[in-house]
């Protein structure tokens, strides 16, 4: 199953995050903010980054550019529960599979994930194929 990289300031939002998605059978690495991912992502294999766009040291937006850079086919979700970094993440949809509007249920969390998954495996395959 995939290997997961959630990055979210807020503990309890980042503890029902990785529960949920290792409970369905995802593998979980977690950062408290983008620093920290950064960090992470320097050590580790991951298929997806779930990050939370307003976070401390480096927002959401800016570790998805990172991670864009250096690993060009690891799908991105974001997330987040304000109106403004909604629009701006919706700025950015050639960068994101997509973005979970907080709060979310654990039946959008796992949609959400899945269909980021598949984004990128279909992505992956036309890249393959050329």
């Amino acid at each position: 199953m995939a290997r997961i990289l959630v990055v979210e300031d807020e503990e309890s939002v980042r503890d029902f995050v990785s529960r949920a998605l290792t409970m369905h059978g995802y593998s979980i690495l977690t950062a408290c903010d983008g620093a920290e991912a950064v960090s992470i992502m320097n050590e580790h294999h991951f298929d997806l980054l779930l990050s939370d766009i307003a976070m401390p040291m480096m927002d959401g937006i800016s570790l998805a550019l990172k991670v864009r850079a250096t690993r060009p086919h690891v799908p991105i979700l974001l997330m987040t529960g304000y109106a403004d970094e909604r629009q701006r993440a919706h700025n950015l949809s050639l960068l994101i599979e997509g973005l979970l509007a907080k709060p979310f249920n654990l039946e959008q969390l796992l949609t959400a994930v899945s269909d980021a998954l598949k984004k990128s495996k279909v992505i992956e395959k036309s890249d393959q194929t050329a």
